[in-house]
């Protein structure tokens, strides 16, 4: 199968291209870069700049499937202009896309693109299955309406459209992981605000299974991208510290604190969202990481300390 892969540079993107070329897949990329176009036989780039709907609609040519995860960070300071290039980032993107296949004149069955649980209002109380109505009230909120609404554009060119709600994505590759690995490490480490917002979390492994997953049985439709069994922040950090064997001796950061720090930005550590798994599972997708401690016991043990031991 010829998968074509925006983002694939990216955290997420990595780990995608490596398990579609593991499993005999041969990955088209996109990129904003011309210095990251390459040529081997099977990883092979091609440049676009969604900001000004500009693609190399060569990148179509016998491709069977997209894969799309383009989008700017929302780690950065929320400034007015920064709000919008992480929108734009995202639907230029998908329109980008969109004209250009229709362009090209090629046959694509299936589009997979990325979302984000930012989609569901923040609850400490609320289970979230992907036929919630309701949305968030929030910035994030009107950003994955209009992501998910820009990927439904590709049903228009008869194709499937499968869109994954991401969580909090763990790896110690980038993300937050690492953030939240660190101060752990040095006796710093402490949760923010009540500590009691849920985290739904899935496996860097994990997740670029379930694209496959979705991928190669052509399944339609919104799938939440995590694990079965979400942790509060308190119980992730200390799961962090378990695993590290480090104390936490510090109380949580006070909201307030990191609002004042953060300012809208906070959100993505103060919001709360306990998230289900149930529909990908019910699809025939089995967690290789279900539970947060092995999954910890994972990426930190075998890649955390092994990465610092090397540095030292």
């Amino acid at each position: 199968m010829r998968i074509l892969i925006t983002g694939a540079t990216g955290l997420v993107g990595s780990a995608i291209s490596a398990l579609c070329m593991e499993k005999g897949h041969e990955v088209f990329y996109l990129t904003t870069s011309k210095d990251k176009i390459s040529g081997t036989p099977n990883y092979k780039g091609f440049y676009w700049n969604p900001s000004e709907n500009e693609i190399d609609t060569s990148c179509f040519q016998g491709v069977d499937a997209i894969i799309n995860l383009a989008g700017s960070s929302v780690s950065r300071r929320w400034t007015s202009s920064y709000k919008q290039v992480i929108r734009d980032s995202r639907v230029n993107s998908l329109d980008t896309l969109f004209t250009g296949l229709k362009r090209s004149g090629e046959k694509v069955a299936s589009l997979v693109s990325a979302s984000a649980i930012g989609y569901y209002p923040s609850s400490l109380t609320n289970y979230y299955e992907e036929d919630t109505h309701e949305t968030a009230a929030s910035f994030l909120g009107e950003v994955v309406r209009d992501w998910e609404q820009a990927a439904d554009q590709f049903t228009a060119l008869e194709m499937q459209v499968a869109k994954v709600r991401i969580g909090l994505v763990l790896s110690m590759d980038g993300g937050a992981l690492p953030e939240m690995v660190k101060p752990v490490r040095y006796y710093a480490g402490a949760a923010f605000g009540s500590g009691e917002q849920w985290q739904s979390w899935i496996h860097i492994n994990d997740l670029a299974s379930v694209f496959l997953h979705l991928l190669e049985n052509e399944f339609s439709g919104i799938y939440n991208g995590v694990a079965p069994n979400p942790v509060t922040q308190n119980k992730l950090i200390q799961g962090i510290a378990g695993v590290l064997g480090k104390p936490l001796l510090l109380p949580n950061i006070p909201k307030w604190a990191v609002e004042a720090l953060l300012g809208e930005m906070s959100s993505v550590l103060l919001e709360s969202q306990r998230v289900s798994s149930k529909k990908i599972e019910a699809s025939g997708y089995h967690f290789i990481y279900p539970n947060l401690l092995p999954a910890l016991k994972d990426l930190i043990n075998e890649k955390g300390q092994l990465r610092e031991e090397l540095a030292s």
